[in-house]
């Protein structure tokens, strides 16, 4: 079945909430883990924008250099010959970089359904107005939820090829076994000849690494700790945000950037009925942010079964977007 869509954008909300038993399962583990994906709320949004200002955070400046100076080459790596497609965009928020690559493809005539994924309503929202007021003639079906069930639906949306991206190295908020799974289970979802392009965060000076997660004016501890606000709000708990302070860490050898927040007294926290204790010095496991070798992308790719078709760097080779296609 081939889509017709209006020009006029529309939200399609399939989420389930799953916060509060996500969160107290995690408070309840050991070590205590708070899910990432549950740092954009509106406020969490916002700091967003505000650490892909800073000047530490060089990822989005890289991949935005991709996407802005060398728009034709991805358009020459993913884009079905002659043949409408979806262009699905996992976490798409604000399409800041990808919105470089529609006007590109619009500009080109080349047909094809814009679908972007989001766990955040507010962010498609926002992206929504945006897309709609700057390219008016594209056809835009916005779907709020988890990736893999978005994704099942944006294929009962439509039969045409779909060309998935995700970028931003979002690849690297998984670790090792769960990117391999992740990857895996994209391939299994998509049909032969689809194709996938996946920001990688590249290894190297460590320092660079580490100084853009731990910037001086406390902007990534504000975000950490806007989930604690957040499960204040939205799930009647009492954290002291007073009483958790932002700790990060990175392993040059292994790649992980790993932000926690660590709880500076013994304490007792109540999340509705349900008490959480906390040691002091107790952490909780808020993000890794994966940083790649050459050697493991590749090892990732043979492993979730893909094609290599093709990658651009940034003109620091810092960060590399890479397009695959199913077998």
């Amino acid at each position: 079945m081939n889509l017709q869509l209006n020009p006029c954008p529309k939200v399609e909300n399939h989420h389930v909430d799953s916060f509060r038993p996500d969160v107290l399962e995690g408070l309840k583990t050991s070590p205590k883990k708070l899910s990432s994906k549950y740092f954009y709320d509106k406020t969490g949004d916002r700091i967003f924008q505000e650490i892909m200002a800073m000047p530490e955070y060089y990822l989005t400046r890289c991949e935005l250099d991709i996407f802005k100076n060398k728009t034709a080459d991805i358009a020459r790596l993913i884009v079905p010959e002659n043949e409408p497609f979806d262009l699905i965009e996992l976490g798409a928020g604000d399409a800041m970089k990808s919105t470089f690559l529609l006007k590109h493809l619009v500009e080109k005539g080349i047909h094809f359904t814009y679908m972007p994924i989001d766990i955040s309503g507010n962010i498609l929202s926002i992206l929504k107005e945006k897309l709609s007021r700057e390219l008016p003639d594209l056809d835009i079906v916005a779907l709020e939820g988890e990736y893999f069930e978005m994704l099942q639906k944006a294929a009962s949306l439509s039969g045409r090829k779909k060309v998935i991206l995700f970028l931003g190295s979002n690849i690297g908020n998984m670790n090792p076994e769960e990117a391999e799974h992740f990857c895996h289970s994209l391939n299994h979802n998509l049909t032969s000849d689809d194709r996938v392009l996946v920001g990688f965060d590249l290894k190297k000076n460590p320092h660079t690494i580490l100084n853009a997660y731990n910037d001086r004016e406390g902007i990534t501890a504000a975000f950490n700790l806007n989930l604690l606000s957040r499960i204040n709000r939205e799930l009647e708990a009492d954290f002291d945000l007073k009483q958790f302070q932002h700790y990060q860490t990175y392993d040059p050898i292994s790649g992980a950037c790993k932000s926690y927040l660590v709880s500076l007294q013994k304490q007792t926290v109540k999340i509705g009925n349900d008490s959480i204790s906390f040691e002091e010095n107790e952490l909780i496991d808020m993000e890794i942010s994966q940083k790649f070798s050459e050697e493991r992308i590749e090892e990732l790719r043979e492993k979730s079964g893909f094609k290599r078709i093709g990658e651009i760097r940034d003109s620091k080779k810092w960060f590399v977007d890479i397009v695959w296609q199913v077998k």
